[in-house]
């Protein structure tokens, strides 16, 4: 028998967080759960590939959702990280904090002390931002962020830019300060030519300490409950069952399909659920595995008259062998990128008082999730409603912890949604249109230049369309009062002593943009909560939006509708 102060079931972004965070003080014991092994390969440390670990069984939990109703009966690719640092450690590097108004809406659901004020200071907090401090930006956090200078570079890039422009979108200087509404270079986890991944960041400053074990490659079978309070976990280490006990409180930070899944095998959640498969209810609470969201996107693709993409990585061996010389003595060159640093955040619509659809550009194809390689000089707009209207589930398919969940999305559900990406493919195609693209752009391969009509794109959309990797929502954070809330706004499980969920599974509605960032804010946030310290002070400064967009389009009409 083992006891800690704390025992924190998953080392991904936010476990990584709540380890450093609460073993500062020396006193305090910490013990971290983590079902996959270390994230020191350099598979995971070269920015350029990430597509290796996300298809590597021993690195990822490689999920598929149920077919999906709306979209064909297709089962979509689902992939969370299963190592050190968890998605951070798999994902595009992408940092995106969200909007403004995200956060607003939290507080607005009865949650008050998660407005963007309050939680801007611990944004701020968790950088160290290659740009400088500022009112809106970190200068001494664990995280290394820098701006993509990528479009300094690459003429294709340069040139996604002006076209946004001449189809009447603003610059932005930093979408994640002043105004996020715009075009943009993405800020990246990035730091000298290596990924910056949550575990390095965080866990290694943390395991450095004497008051921190971490057990690798244990699977943790369920929560300890006596009298509705949580008493430590049942896990499998090398093989052997045994169980770790917490002095203080459980934190079970394992994303927004493990996280369900282990409240659930706990005898926590929908009664119902839970009795269909032979689970004993320990605790009804509805809301587990409920609220389920995720960001769909759409790749409009279009040949290149210039060898100006990745293609040419990708086709030539003299070439791989080149850059891959370059990264790996020097920590230079083309793999020291992601190649997805370039994008924007729009409105469809006037009827929209921020963006509600993100871009990102790639200068090649992706194909099967990266699985197959391009044929040809390609390159691709990734377009993404940011705001679904669609909700999902999980629930356990067994009451084996070793078999697979049960994961429904039920993408595309709702009317708005599928209307939302109507406006995401003639968006992209506007601004390809412009002239600052003449140059590269060639034949549209997808969806074709046939389809135009909103039944022929709703066909395209429904049979194209796949995950952007962003699930959530699945153990919401709510007010007391409402009986789908899982965790309250302490992040503490609703009707259970010592126990809390720490990750994106406890947003409420999905932030607009990549979920890295949010995350380890809530970690942060949640971390000093935890501490039963006084919170950061709440900031007080002005979001921007940019003034007369919709009437600052190209000379022809705008697809942008103006109400």
């Amino acid at each position: 028998m083992k006891q800690y102060d704390y025992v924190i079931v998953g080392a991904g972004s936010a476990g990584c967080v709540l380890a450093n965070r609460l073993s500062e003080k020396p006193g305090i014991s910490v013990a971290v759960i983590e079902a996959g092994p270390s994230s020191d390969s350099w598979k995971v440390d070269m920015p350029s590939a990430l597509l290796y670990t996300m298809h590597d069984p021993n690195f990822n939990w490689k999920y598929y959702s149920e077919p999906e109703p709306y979209l064909n009966n297709r089962k979509i690719f689902c992939p969370r990280g299963k190592m050190i640092g968890g998605c951070s450690s798999h994902n595009g590097m992408v940092h995106v904090r969200g909007h403004a108004q995200d956060f607003n809406r939290w507080a607005q659901k009865g949650l008050a002390k998660w407005s963007y004020n309050h939680v801007l200071p611990y944004f701020k907090k968790l950088e160290t931002w290659s740009g400088g401090e500022n009112e809106y930006r970190g200068g001494d956090g664990p995280l290394q962020v820098s701006k993509s200078k990528i479009n300094e570079k690459f003429p294709l890039y340069q040139a996604v830019i002006e076209a946004a422009k001449e189809a009447g979108y603003p610059y932005t200087e930093d979408p994640n300060g002043f105004m996020q509404e715009g075009f943009c270079t993405y800020d990246l986890t990035i730091k000298d030519g290596k990924r910056c991944g949550i575990g390095k960041a965080y866990l290694n400053e943390a395991l450095k300490r004497k008051n921190v074990d971490i057990f690798m490659q244990s699977q943790v079978q369920k929560i300890i409950l006596e009298d509705k309070v949580a008493k430590g976990i049942e896990v499998t280490i090398k093989g052997k069952k045994e169980k770790i006990f917490a002095g203080k409180e459980v934190l079970i930070s394992c994303g927004a399909i493990n996280s369900p899944k282990l409240l659930q095998l706990s005898g926590i959640g929908d009664a119902k659920d839970l009795q269909q498969v032979g689970i004993q209810v320990i605790h009804n609470l509805p809301g587990v595995g409920k609220n389920l969201q995720d960001h769909l996107e759409i790749y409009v693709q279009h040949e290149c008259k210039k060898p100006v993409t990745l293609y040419g990585l990708f086709n030539n061996p003299f070439k791989k062998l080149y850059h891959g010389v370059q990264w790996f003595l020097f920590k230079k060159g083309l793999l020291t990128h992601s190649h997805l640093e370039l994008g924007g955040f729009v409105r469809s619509s006037t009827h929209f008082d921020h963006p509600n659809i993100q871009f990102h550009f790639f200068p090649s194809l992706v194909i099967n999730h990266g699985l197959q390689n391009p044929d040809k000089h390609a390159f691709q707009f990734h377009a993404s409603p940011n705001r679904p209207t669609s909700r999902g589930w999980v629930k356990l398919r067994t009451s084996n912890p070793n078999d697979l969940p049960k994961i429904q999305f039920n993408y595309l559900q709702h009317a708005e949604d599928i209307e939302a990406f109507r406006a995401c493919v003639r968006l992209s195609r506007e601004i390809i249109a412009q002239p600052a693209m003449d140059p590269y752009r060639g034949k549209e391969i997808q969806p074709g230049e046939s389809v135009i009509e909103d039944e022929h794109i709703d066909a395209f959309v429904r049979q194209a369309v796949e995950s952007a990797y962003h699930p959530c929502g699945t153990c919401k954070m709510g007010a007391r009062s409402d009986s789908m809330a899982v965790v309250d706004s302490d992040a503490r499980v609703i009707g259970i002593d010592g126990l809390r969920v720490v990750d994106s599974s406890v947003f409420p509605t999905i932030p607009n943009g990549n979920l890295n960032a949010p995350t380890i804010m809530l970690a942060e946030r949640a971390s000093d909560l935890i501490k039963g310290i006084v919170p950061l002070k709440p900031s007080r400064v002005e979001v921007k939006r940019p003034d007369g967009w919709a009437h600052s389009q190209r000379s022809n009409s705008p697809v942008r509708e103006v109400s």
